[in-house]
């Protein structure tokens, strides 16, 4: 089969398209047939070597976090799922190995998928699995946000953004998209209240907010100052200035900068399909690559400036 695979740390010109043994699944796992993949911002950390302590120093390294495809066959001890069920998943951010999502089949635990949301394809749900899930955990669980509070969504444009703008509108926000002037249109669209041009747009200018969603990384304390009394700002954006000014942030109560790593298992991703089924949220696919062009892939999601995300289409 094929895998894409990180072969040494570097630029996107490190990922090959490999022949590979077809990964049989053990106890409690499922074997997937996967028709899509999408290009995630840890992806390209594991691929210049960000997170080695993680992803260790031995290539191959597979590639791909999360998926959508249909069910071959399941190990034992799996109930639920049989073969040709629709599903859409995430392999385990500290466990992949050489083959990951990006790859023509993948083995992963029974509780990292669900069934995938009815109504969509398979390039768009994979769009969905880590931009949605990591909106839904910032707004449900770190931010906890609450009917009628004013929320600004800083990258609103990206993966994560869109589904964060969809996700906080549905949850009884009022939703200020921070984007680039030309995506305004599709954002208010997608639920948001107010789009502002962040090409124009200083900190100093907006505000006050009750929730600030990041997902940049860059010049967090001057967002940080725009919280309200009581309010709160998580940030996903991970970057080394990031991460001084969430350390920094510390003493400051609940306007301290937060941060996670969605790791979703079975239940967030059943309440994700949930809100697409709904309509709530909406997949936004900024293009579509074959598997064989994910260096290309890549390249395009590292200069920025998109409206939703890059997918891999690898079957189906």
């Amino acid at each position: 089969m094929k895998a894409a695979q990180i072969t040494s740390f570097g630029a996107p010109d490190v990922l090959r398209v490999t022949e590979t043994d077809r990964p049989s699944p053990g106890a409690g796992e499922v074997l997937v047939a996967v028709e899509a993949s999408s290009v995630n911002g840890h992806d390209a950390i594991v691929r210049v070597g960000g997170v080695k302590m993680v992803s260790g120093r031995k290539f191959p390294i597979g590639v791909g976090l999360d998926f959508a495809g249909v069910v071959v066959t399941a190990g034992s001890g799996v109930d639920g799922y049989q073969a040709g069920d629709r599903v859409w998943g995430m392999v385990h951010p500290r466990k992949r190995h050489t083959v990951a999502g990006a790859a023509e089949y993948v083995v992963v635990p029974a509780d990292r998928i669900s069934p995938a949301p009815v109504g969509v394809s398979a390039v768009e749900a994979a769009s969905l699995v880590v931009a949605g899930s990591t909106a839904l955990i910032a707004l449900r669980d770190s931010v906890r946000l609450t009917e009628g509070e004013r929320v600004l969504v800083r990258g609103a444009a990206g993966g994560v953004g869109t589904a964060a703008v969809q996700l906080a509108q549905a949850m009884g926000g009022h939703v200020t998209a921070l984007a680039r002037d030309r995506h305004a249109a599709v954002l208010r669209d997608l639920g948001a209240d107010e789009v502002l041009d962040y090409g124009t747009t200083t900190a100093e200018e907006i505000g006050p907010f009750d929730v600030i969603v990041d997902t940049v990384g860059t010049e967090l304390h001057c967002y940080r100052s725009r919280l309200a009394k009581g309010g709160r700002m998580v940030t996903v954006g991970l970057s080394a200035p990031a991460l001084a000014a969430i350390a920094a942030s510390s003493i400051h109560g609940s306007r301290r900068i937060r941060t996670f790593s969605a790791n979703p298992g079975s239940a967030v991703l059943d309440e994700l399909a949930d809100h697409v089924t709904a309509g709530a949220l909406r997949p936004v696919v900024h293009c579509v690559y074959p598997l064989a062009d994910i260096a290309t892939a890549h390249e395009a999601f590292e200069r920025g400036g998109v409206l939703g995300k890059h997918v891999l289409a690898i079957s189906g």
